[in-house]
């Protein structure tokens, strides 16, 4: 019996890209995972899985990641790239197309969108997906395109848009959009499609069509979740135009990155409704229902959402609820320096006591002063030794993580309405080194993001104060040693 081939995933760290990694690492097919940001799957230490960092602006690494491998699936899009996002899409296709005439593999598999119906004007998000699609099948390598619609799954973007959209506002009033008719697949559906179109390779391009059991309209969508979920709603659609849904309204509502968010939105004027008879013949299996789906989602996300962030922390663990925001908010700096890493984890590990938080430490004193007047004492001080460990306590803060110098977690400990933590990663680059100081926040319902928004004129200097400081501090331990 034959070995088999190395497979590459381009798009690695995504929503989907991360539970495609897994189901072919458990299926014991070695894995080249590639994405900008590749962190998270580097934790989990998936068997058979090599992570590398790689941005498809500027690929020079990808010709040799292509060495030898018989699939590529193209998971990557561009949609946190905000306005440039087509450009960006253009770019990292071009790039691959360019790589692939030069190393090619035996096929690629690219996971795209429904498209509208023929004479339709497609937004923005679709017709790059179509322009993706174009420029892959140029590479000379059989393509097969799967498109898919909205995915039901914890973390799918379009899913969590309407979780949010139910659990943060008294009253629904979607544009028209919300008549528009779709076929919802569950994401177990869409990962075994995906997975099993690697054993049935063609010769050809091919384009399939992955759809759930069902066709409802996004209204039909809401009132099934609402009935699931027990979080009754009004809704009641208006006649807006699907524009007047702006970044800012949709940062307000949903913890979904907003520019994903919007993209999504804008691509519902239509129905977009699957054929999925030519893929349910080359791979049969039972499609989950919607309501099943919504209710496997609704019960994972009563877990930790991304527990590898976390750490094994128990505290993190039981603060954790199900109707937090399963995406984050986040707020950050990252700087570039000359001080080693050695210096900059010197100095990171001093946080807290009496050291404070290297900048603005009134305004983190004025922070835990309203702690107070709302009844809820912060504890202070830190532990003596030089280096935080798992589970030390830092003023209110909890150690989640500490990987000698490359990452310090801390679990936030005020009063306010969601999950946060305060995360020091450090990376190595050669030349020189990077220091990221970025807080991560789950907000709880409305208040939850009324909260991030009344800290963001802070979060405007803060991290980039603390991240500023630390860095001139470590370099004065490098000049000095």
């Amino acid at each position: 019996m034959h070995e088999p081939q190395p497979v590459l995933v381009l798009g690695a760290s995504g929503y989907v890209g991360q539970h495609l990694t897994r189901r072919l690492s458990a299926a014991g097919y070695p894995v080249r995972a590639a994405a900008r940001h590749i962190e998270p799957l580097e934790r989990l230490a998936l068997p058979g899985v090599v992570c590398h960092t790689l941005d498809l602006q500027w690929p020079e690494g990808l010709p040799a990641l292509l060495a030898g491998v018989d699939t590529l699936y193209y998971l990557v899009h561009s949609m946190g790239e905000g306005e440039a996002f087509i450009a960006h899409e253009r770019q990292a296709a071009l790039n691959v197309r360019d790589a692939l005439r030069e190393t090619p593999v035996r096929q690629i598999i690219y996971l795209s969108s429904l498209q509208t119906p023929p004479g339709e004007t497609p937004s923005d998000h679709l017709r790059a997906r179509q322009m993706t699609a174009d420029i892959l099948r140029d590479a000379g390598v059989p393509v097969t395109e799967l498109r898919a619609g909205i995915i039901v799954g914890a973390g799918s973007a379009a899913f969590e848009v309407m979780r949010d959209m139910v659990h943060n506002l008294p009253v629904l009033t979607p544009p028209r959009w919300v008549r528009s008719r779709t076929t919802p697949i569950a994401l177990e559906n869409l990962l075994h499609y995906l997975l099993e179109l690697l054993h049935r390779p063609a010769a050809v391009h091919r384009v399939f069509e992955a759809a759930g059991p069902e066709v409802l309209s996004y209204q039909q969508q809401f009132e099934r979740f609402m009935a699931i979920s027990g979080q009754r709603r009004p809704l009641i659609p208006l006649p807006l135009p699907t524009s007047w849904i702006s970044v800012w309204f949709l940062n307000a509502i949903t913890s979904v990155p907003p520019y994903i968010a919007r993209a999504l939105i804008q691509g519902l004027k239509h129905d977009l409704l699957a054929d999925s008879r030519a893929l349910r013949e080359l791979i049969p299996q039972r499609l989950i229902s919607f309501d099943e789906a919504v209710r496997a989602t609704l019960e994972k996300e009563t877990q930790l959402a991304n527990r590898d962030d976390w750490g094994d922390d128990p505290l993190a663990c039981a603060r954790w609820r199900a109707d937090y925001g399963y995406y984050p908010k986040q707020a950050g700096h990252t700087v570039h320096t000359r001080a080693s890493l050695g210096a900059l984890w010197d100095v990171v590990n001093r946080i807290g006591g009496r050291e404070g938080y290297f900048f603005a430490n009134v305004l983190w004193r004025i922070r835990g002063a309203l702690d107070l007047l709302a009844g809820h004492r912060l504890p202070r001080g830190r532990p003596a030794r030089p280096y935080l460990q798992t589970g030390d306590a830092v003023d209110s803060w909890r150690v989640l993580v500490a990987e000698p110098q490359a990452q310090l977690t801390l679990l936030f400990g005020m009063k306010a309405p969601g999950l946060g933590r305060l995360v020091f990663t450090l990376r190595d680059k050669g030349s020189y080194r990077t220091l990221d100081v970025r807080a991560w926040w789950h907000p709880h319902g409305m208040a939850g993001l009324l909260y991030w928004l009344a800290m963001f004129p802070a979060h405007l200097f803060i991290f980039r104060g603390m991240a500023q400081q630390i860095a001139r501090r470590a370099e004065r331990i490098t000049s000095e040693t």
